[in-house]
């Protein structure tokens, strides 16, 4: 007999993959598909699927794994670099948004003092997920609209974590603010000293062992349960499962191991994320949109004009000109994903009524499905605005150059990238090497450079140069024709074995290859000439005429080559 939840799985994921390409190819982003897969799959769509309790608990996992990308990316140092816009001015959006917001709901929507409070603060925040893509999308991450954006969108990161403490306080039947806060606080920092205690003399340790023995399949089964572990843990402790997984973040944020726990996470989080907005939907009551759609847009367009308001408003007291200012403001003015997490929260700890919670969750949804038109109005304003006058104080640091492998080519390139003041990030298999360079003061990660998670991860799609050294031929080319296939325009230089392996790396992807024996043999043979007395100039003109017919070989069609061997 065939199991019902299998069904309904199957169902979802027919639905997603249908959904969530269609609203991508027309520029609506992943995740409205997945909120309309599900209104379309549940009770208030087609009623494929009736069995929301248990399709939600499961749900729950992506916002762990979701918040435990936020702890890992939420790195000290880039907070620092962009510590006036992500501390002042994201800190003024949340909190004097938040206060707008929720005395409009208390004074004209009427909702209890507590249901205001967490509306109004909740709606403040706008989608990380969605206006980052669409960033991406328009190459403007480095503009300053976009790196203002990107700043005010980490505090709101941040501040998902008090949010998610909020909640359990506002759910107290009679709540002293200054004791119950105090109290709540003090449990906090009890239980982050016992993750960090913890994680700071247990994690690294466990996975360096892990990473020694070269199991993939265990390294895998560790990381999910490095998240799902301390998500449990802190609430057993009484804390969210949310925070858990946010400090889990944190601490693996600074560990060598990181962009391979990340590369391990990425597909997990994607299928329960998705699972979770695709539960959202299903919890929509089309109805509500239905019996009265002028009221429902219209309080939405009311949320998106507001929040554009005091957005254009900060951001020109920060100094960003007219049109920067009004760009900020557009691409931040809908409401995002963490609304659906602490609405969900919220509603099950009966703070929101079954109905508040239906148009709260309309609203969200509405105000998402508006942000590529906001998108693309805010590209627009900005198309001609210089940056040089509207730039603020920080200044963005040249994208890093990955190199993967860091054996003996790999280090050395990376000691002359060193002298040459150019940062980069190297990526090895072995953990042994990755301990060993680390102690030694070099920015070495631990992971599998086949993985293009883990070069995501590492920051290969913002690359200037990726530089591949690793040792043994069909690695080499794996790794290659992968990075290739997901950064078309990114140049990639290569270390080959043979001058035949060189030219099938160029033949793959690579922009360019060079033999790891060229450069020996040159320098053997500049040594032996200097010997037998050929003078300087002479000695000079002969290698640089081998070097330039070298690679002119590499470059050559097989068929012009006959019977060459590599030197």
């Amino acid at each position: 007999m065939t199991s019902p939840h299998l069904i309904d799985i199957v169902i979802l994921l027919a639905s997603a993959v249908v959904a969530v390409p269609l609203f991508k190819f027309v520029k609506l982003g992943a995740v409205p598909g997945f909120l309309v897969a599900g209104v379309i799959v549940g009770p208030f769509g087609l009623g494929l699927i009736s069995n929301l309790d248990e399709i939600g608990k499961l749900a729950e996992i992506g916002v762990v794994l979701l918040l435990f990308v936020i702890g890992v990316e939420l790195k000290p140092s880039r907070l620092w670099r962009m510590r006036r816009l992500v501390f002042v001015l994201g800190t003024l959006q949340v909190l004097i948004t938040g206060l707008a917001l929720a005395a409009i709901a208390y004074s004209f929507f009427a909702l209890p003092m507590r249901s205001a409070i967490l509306a109004g603060t909740v709606l403040a925040l706008s989608s990380t997920a969605f206006v980052l893509q669409l960033l991406a999308e328009q190459r403007a991450l480095s503009s300053p609209y976009g790196r203002a954006s990107f700043a005010i969108l980490l505090l709101q990161d941040l501040a998902v974590v008090p949010l998610l403490a909020l909640v359990p306080l506002l759910a107290m039947p009679e709540v002293n603010f200054s004791l119950d806060i105090i109290y709540t606080l003090a449990k906090s920092l009890l239980v982050l000293g016992l993750v960090i205690l913890l994680g700071h003399y247990f994690l690294r340790p466990i996975f360096r062992h892990i990473a020694i023995s070269d199991n993939p399949e265990i390294f895998t089964a560790s990381a999910v349960l490095l998240v799902l572990g301390t998500a449990l843990l802190t609430e057993h402790l009484g804390l969210s499962m949310a925070m858990g997984a946010f400090l889990a973040g944190l601490l693996i944020s600074n560990s060598p191991y990181k962009h391979q726990v990340m590369a391990e996470i990425s597909p997990f989080r994607g299928f329960f994320l998705g699972l979770f907005f695709m539960s959202m939907g299903m919890l929509l009551n089309l109805n509500l949109f239905l019996d009265s759609p002028v009221s429902s847009l219209a309080v939405v367009l009311l949320l998106i004009f507001i929040k554009a308001v005091l957005l254009y408003f900060l951001a020109q007291l920060f100094g960003f000109g007219f049109k920067t200012s009004l760009a900020i403001a557009l691409m931040l003015a809908q409401s995002g994903e963490f609304a659906l997490v602490i609405f969900s929260m919220a509603h099950q700890t009966s703070i929101l009524s079954n109905e508040l919670f239906q148009q709260l969750l309309l609203i969200v949804l509405l105000s998402m499905l508006a942000t590529p038109a906001l998108a693309y109005f805010a590209q627009l304003f900005t198309k001609n605005t210089t940056t040089k006058k509207e730039l603020p104080s920080e200044k963005a640091l040249p994208a890093p150059i990955v190199i993967a492998g860091f054996g003996r080519v790999g280090r050395r390139v990376g000691e002359i990238l060193t002298m040459a003041n150019r940062p980069y990030v190297a990526l090895d298999s072995d953990a042994r090497i990755v301990e060993r360079e680390r102690e030694n003061g070099h920015p070495i990660f631990y992971g599998d450079a086949c993985r293009t998670k883990l070069l995501e991860a590492a920051g290969a799609a913002n690359a200037q140069v990726i530089i591949v050294t690793t040792r043994g031929t069909a690695i080499t080319e794996q790794i290659v024709a992968s990075l290739r296939q997901a950064y078309p325009n990114t140049v990639i230089y290569v270390r080959g074995h043979s001058l035949e392996q060189c030219r099938e790396l160029q033949a793959i992807g690579a922009t360019g290859s060079v033999s790891e024996t060229i450069e020996a043999s040159l320098e053997l043979a500049r040594m032996t000439l200097r010997n037998i007395g050929i003078d300087k100039k002479e000695r000079t003109a002969i290698l640089n005429d081998f070097r330039r017919s070298y690679h002119k070989k590499i470059n050559q069609p097989e068929s012009d080559i006959s019977c060459q061997k590599d030197i």
